[in-house]
């Protein structure tokens, strides 16, 4: 049987989404297939997705990123986790440490212990039980140390704040090393086949055209070719993430470097605090329906930690995904394939893997409509269940200070969220189906931090007596404690060993 395998491939639009998938394509591809990325200088890019999750270490990897480099290039600093103020009720605090909180028995998770002596009057703080955590509140850091053994130092889990331009700035770089062509070019249209559909080349201005096998979408909100000249669709999100804006502005350094992000609740929305090594990355999430832009962008700016450094700027937006994130040779990656507010820093993840999907699915140029299909289940899939963990931060709340909390206090939420809430609120269990990207200890705090108290606990945690499980529990909490007075500062860490050398270039 002969294979016809792909020859060209043409990425439309730089910016992270587009040098990452420039950069992982020349990777796998090995120089076997011709790679082009179309983008043009007119055109400013989003790049406010500057927090991420532990998976994009396995991006790095894949790469043989030296994570060091990689932190220096990007004035990146290290995350553990994100703090959330003000959700559940005014005055809250909780967080969403990254790893583990406890330790599994052979029979119950963690957590069911923890339930049982809640009800018991005798419960600790749970977050007491997650080494993430406890770093987090001393603002310390360190990687895991796996020579450890089954210590809690072992067990850390980090992530990266970054700075998105100089990330795809960097990630250019590499691709370009590999022979990626980056093309200079405002794209004008695009022309299909008239048999198949399917995009045979696109035109940028100055009549220059450009033939591909595969095309990948990389533009944004527009998706020029999924969406403009596809036409697949679009699924609105909007009644239950209302949040369509966001104003964003840089800072000068607060006094703390920070290891987490901070999201703290506001009357129409939310705002984010997302410390670098040169600069802090604001913004205020918010719907248009409850609060005007200048209102959002006075909001904002009296809630910095620093001086600003640029004019506040006003994106638009609307929660949801495309019908189609491959349609016929096209392949939408980043915002062109939709977009789920950055509550839970999902953007750069979705990019993610987005990309390690199509390389699983890498077509020939028979594009086999059993893959398509596969991929844009699984695609559907992955949104769906992060807009559902998303829409618990909004609904799981007591505030009914403003229209906006009150309305999303009481909206009605998806069927597969009311599924879960159902299974958690009568005995604490936690179900997490296929590869929901959000883990059981997630959705844990995440619920327990916005006041979610189950009615029981699981039966078999009465096997073992209260005592017992309070003894086991203060050994536990004990061994972290000892475990962060051995861990540095977090600023410490990064001055010994990954600071930017200077200040970065203006993008």
């Amino acid at each position: 049987m002969q294979q016809h395998n792909l020859q060209r491939i043409v990425i439309v639009g730089g910016g992270t989404a587009g040098w990452m998938t420039a950069a992982a394509l020349a990777k796998v591809t090995n120089g076997r297939v011709a790679i082009q990325l179309v983008e043009s200088e007119e055109i400013a890019t989003v790049g406010v997705g500057e927090s991420t999750i532990p998976a994009i270490r396995h991006f790095n990897q894949l790469l043989g990123i030296d994570e060091n480099e990689f932190m220096r290039e990007t004035q990146a600093t290290f995350k553990l986790g994100i703090e959330f103020r003000d959700w559940g009720a005014v005055g809250d605090r909780y967080v969403h440490a990254f790893g583990q909180i406890g330790h599994r028995s052979s029979i119950l998770p963690f957590h069911h212990y923890w339930l049982r002596m809640q009800h018991a009057g005798r419960a600790s703080d749970l977050w007491s039980h997650s080494i993430n955590a406890a770093a987090m509140a001393g603002h310390r850091f360190m990687r895991a140390d796996t020579s450890q053994g089954h210590s809690p130092l072992a067990e850390i889990v980090h992530a990266f704040h970054v700075d998105a331009g100089l990330y795809a700035r960097w990630l250019r770089r590499y691709a370009e090393q590999r022979g990626v062509q980056r093309i200079e070019g405002r794209l004008l249209d695009a022309q299909l086949h008239a048999e198949t559909g399917h995009v045979t080349h696109i035109r940028l201005a100055g009549d220059r055209q450009i033939a591909g096998d595969l095309f990948i979408d990389c533009s944004g909100f527009r998706g020029l070719l999924i969406e403009q000249a596809l036409k697949v669709g679009y699924e609105h999100w909007n009644h239950w993430l209302p949040c369509d804006r966001a104003v964003v502005v840089p800072s000068t350094s607060g006094p703390d470097l920070l290891p987490f992000t901070r999201a703290t609740a506001r009357p129409a929305g939310w705002q984010w605090r997302i410390g670098l090594q040169h600069r802090v990355g604001n913004g205020h999430v918010y719907s248009s329906a409850a609060m005007g832009d200048d209102e959002a962008a006075a909001l904002l700016l009296r809630n910095l930690d620093g001086e600003p450094l640029a004019e506040p700027r006003v994106l638009r937006f609307e929660s949801g995904r495309r019908r189609k994130t491959w349609h016929r040779n096209v392949v939408a990656i980043g915002l062109s394939s939709g977009f789920i507010e950055p509550l839970e820093s999902t953007s750069i993840h979705l990019v993610q893997t987005a990309i390690a999907r199509l390389i699983h699915f890498f077509p020939d140029r028979g594009f086999n409509p059993v893959d398509i299909a596969e991929f844009n289940r699984q695609s559907e899939f992955e949104t769906e269940r992060i807009r559902d963990f998303l829409v618990l931060h909004y609904h799981a709340t007591t505030r009914s200070d403003s229209a906006f909390w009150n309305h999303v206090r009481t909206m009605d939420v998806p069927q597969t969220l009311k599924d879960k809430l159902d299974l958690w609120r009568t005995a604490g269990r936690i179900v997490r189906h296929g590869d929901e990207l959000f883990s059981e200890v997630g959705w844990l705090q995440l619920l327990l931090g916005q006041g979610q108290r189950p009615a029981a606990h699981h039966p078999l945690a009465e096997a073992l007596s209260e005592q017992e499980i309070a003894d086991y529990l203060d050994d536990a909490r004990a061994v972290i404690q000892r475990c962060v007075a051995q861990m540095p500062s977090h600023a410490d860490f990064i001055a010994a060993h990954c600071a930017a050398a200077q200040e970065p270039v203006p993008c």
